[in-house]
């Protein structure tokens, strides 16, 4: 009689380096979709043509180029987390993830319901960068 085989799905090592890129990416699709969806809140668009940033007050071009520096490091973690030295790559992403956790939680309070949902799950996210880079493996050389 013969037996039937058993099939189990395959299974890979993901590097860290394309975790820790995911999860950026990740990242930046919440800050996405949580920009976009606050522009559906009454008075948000009529905000923005009166020149307010909501909470950060009237748009000014420090507040601007400051707003644009918050996105642009996580967009770029997405390549360099995969590109830089592994040791360099480690250290951004503590430190990265670190302060863009303290951002979110500054973020939670007060903000809608679906808003602070998002945030949450962005909190996930820079926990796991986190997690991910202390773990960071380890390569044994023999000399």
């Amino acid at each position: 009689m013969n037996k039937a085989k058993k099939q189990s799905l395959e299974n890979f090592q993901i590097p860290i380096t394309v975790k820790l890129s995911l999860l950026w990416a990740s990242l930046m699709s919440l800050y996405i979709y949580n920009d976009y969806f606050i522009l559906f809140m009454p008075g948000t668009i009529e905000g923005m043509s009166a020149g307010s940033m909501g909470p950060l007050g009237d748009v000014t071009d420090i507040k601007m180029v400051a707003v644009a520096t918050v996105l642009a490091i996580p967009a770029s973690m997405i390549f360099l987390s995969s590109a830089l030295p592994s040791h360099i790559s480690r250290w951004l992403n503590l430190i990265l993830g670190f302060i863009y956790t303290v951002i979110a939680v500054l973020t939670l309070f007060g903000s809608p319901p679906f808003y602070q949902m998002i945030v949450s799950l962005e909190i996930a996210a820079t926990l796991l960068i986190i997690w991910y880079a202390l773990r960071w493996p380890r390569q044994i050389i023999v000399e």
